[in-house]
C-alpha cells in the first residue's frame, strides 16, 4: 500500500525514503491530515553550506546556501506511517491487495471492475493511478472521450523517470569540516543528495537522486557509480557504508509505464479534462496528476482525494 510512498528501514538504518519525502508549509492538506492523524514532522537538514559541482572540467565547490526561511519537513518515522495510520482506520476485510485491474465497465447502475482474479461491483470508481498507465493498461467501456485519451497519453507521472538511492553509515561525517549532506551536481550521475539520517540523530544516511539514464545498467554499477562521486566529494570515509538501498521507479509495473511521446515534468498535471467524472459520474479520475495545485506531489494527491471525496458526498446517490 503507498503507491509512491515507499519508506524502508532495516536494523541500524534509518527510515529510507525511496518515493515521497518532503513536505513545505505550502502543503496545507498534507500537514492538516498529519495532525488529524496524530503524526509529528521535524526538518530537513541542509546545512550551511552545499557541495556543487557545476562542470565535469573544474573541481566542485562548496558554496553557502541561503537562510531557509521555510525548512522542508519530514514525516517523523517515515512516510510510510502516513500510509499504515490511514489503513488502521480501514477494516482490513475491505482493502484487497494484489488485484490487477484488467477493465472497468458500466452496465446498468452498475460498474463492474475485472481484475485477474476477481470482479468487483460497486456504484461508483474512483482511480488514483498515474493518468498515463490507466489510459494504457485499463480497458474502459463504454469508451473513454478520444480528448480524454490524448491528454492522458501525455501527462506526466510524478516520479516516473527517478531512481533514488541511499547510503547508511555509522557516523555523519558529511557534517565536519564545514560541508553537509547536500550535494547539487551538473556531472551526476547524482543531481542532488540530501542528509536523511532519523530525527533523533542515531543513525545516518545520504540519499538522492541518480540520473534516470542509469536505469539501463546493474544494480551493482550504479551503487559503484555513485559510491565514486560521493569518494570524490567526501574522501575514503564514504566507502565505509553500512547499507545501500535503491529503487528504480520506471521498472515499478503499477507505476510507471514507456510513452511514445516526449513528456515534459508535470506537463498536463491538473487538467481540465480530470476534474469531471466520467461514466455518468460513477468513474473518477483522481490521483496526485490530477490535482489543479501541487499536481506531482503528496499535497497534490490529498487535494485530489478531498475534492472526489466531497463531490461524492454531496451526489444524490448513497455510496456504500
Amino acid at each position: 500500500m503507498g503507491g509512491r510512498i515507499l519508506t524502508e528501514q532495516s536494523k541500524g538504518t534509518p527510515p529510507i525514503e525511496l518515493g515521497a519525502t518532503w513536505l513545505s508549509k505550502e502543503h496545507v492538506n498534507s500537514l492538516d491530515l498529519l495532525r488529524e492523524l496524530g503524526l509529528e514532522v521535524f526538518d530537513q537538514v541542509l546545512g550551511q553550506n552545499a557541495i556543487y559541482e557545476a562542470f565535469s572540467t573544474a573541481p566542485f565547490q562548496i558554496i553557502k546556501l541561503p537562510d531557509q526561511e521555510a525548512t522542508s519537513k519530514r514525516v517523523l518515522g517515515g512516510t510510510q506511517k502516513l500510509i499504515t495510520t490511514l489503513a488502521s482506520k480501514i477494516d482490513s476485510s475491505n482493502i484487497y491487495l494484489d488485484q490487477v485491474v484488467e477493465s472497468i465497465s458500466k452496465i446498468g447502475a452498475e460498474i463492474l471492475v475485472e481484475t485477474n482474479t476477481t470482479i468487483f461491483k460497486s456504484r461508483v470508481v474512483v482511480s488514483t493511478l498515474p493518468a498515463l498507465l490507466f489510459q494504457k493498461q485499463i480497458k474502459v467501456q463504454p469508451e473513454l472521450p478520444v480528448e480524454f485519451h490524448k491528454i492522458a497519453n501525455q501527462t506526466h507521472t510524478w516520479m516516473g523517470e527517478s531512481i533514488k538511492v541511499s547510503f547508511s553509515y555509522e557516523s555523519r561525517f558529511w557534517g565536519k569540516n564545514n560541508i553537509s549532506g547536500t550535494i547539487f551536481s551538473n556531472v551526476g550521475p547524482v543531481s542532488e543528495m540530501y542528509d536523511q539520517s532519523d530525527s533523533e540523530n542515531k543513525h545516518y544516511a545520504l540519499t538522492g537522486f541518480l540520473n534516470g539514464a542509469y536505469r539501463s545498467v546493474s544494480c551493482e554499477e550504479r551503487k559503484n557509480l555513485v559510491l565514486n562521486q560521493l569518494l570524490k566529494y567526501y574522501g575514503d570515509q564514504a566507502a565505509a557504508f553500512s547499507n545501500y538501498k535503491e529503487l528504480v521507479w520506471k521498472n515499478e509495473e503499477f507505476t510507471s509505464v514507456d510513452s511514445a511521446e516526449s513528456i515534459f515534468p508535470h506537463q498536463y498535471n491538473g487538467h481540465a479534462i480530470y476534474q469531471q467524472g466520467y461514466l455518468e459520474d460513477s468513474l473518477f479520475i483522481a490521483g496526485t496528476e490530477t490535482s489543479v495545485v501541487h499536481g506531482g506531489y503528496m499535497e497534490g494527491a490529498i487535494n485530489s482525494a478531498r475534492k472526489v471525496c466531497s463531490i461524492l458526498t454531496q451526489s444524490k446517490i448513497v455510496y456504500k
